[in-house]
């Protein structure tokens, strides 16, 4: 068994996440991981679980906080959910 680094919880299905940096971490659930490895939008300050918004090396969870932020209006397009037409 293996301790949750966030929780601390000894559990049996505990699993092993490696980042693109190889730093490796130990975690009871996706709750876990999230809290310790997702990035934070910078506008609103929620973790970003989905694919979010990156803007000149800034990450935000959605194409709203990212115009609010960097006052880029059009130029910065939700393309989940966007109408094709």
């Amino acid at each position: 068994m293996a301790a949750c680094e966030v929780c601390g919880n000894d559990y049996w299905g505990a699993f092993e996440v490696r980042t693109q940096s190889g730093d490796m971490h130990i975690f009871d659930s996706l709750e876990c991981a999230a809290q310790r490895i997702a990035p934070v939008c910078e506008h609103c300050q929620c973790r970003i679980l989905g694919h979010g918004v990156e803007v000149d090396g800034r990450f935000f969870c959605c194409a709203h906080c990212a115009r609010t932020s960097m006052n880029k209006g059009a130029e910065i397009r939700d393309a989940v959910g966007a109408h094709p037409g």
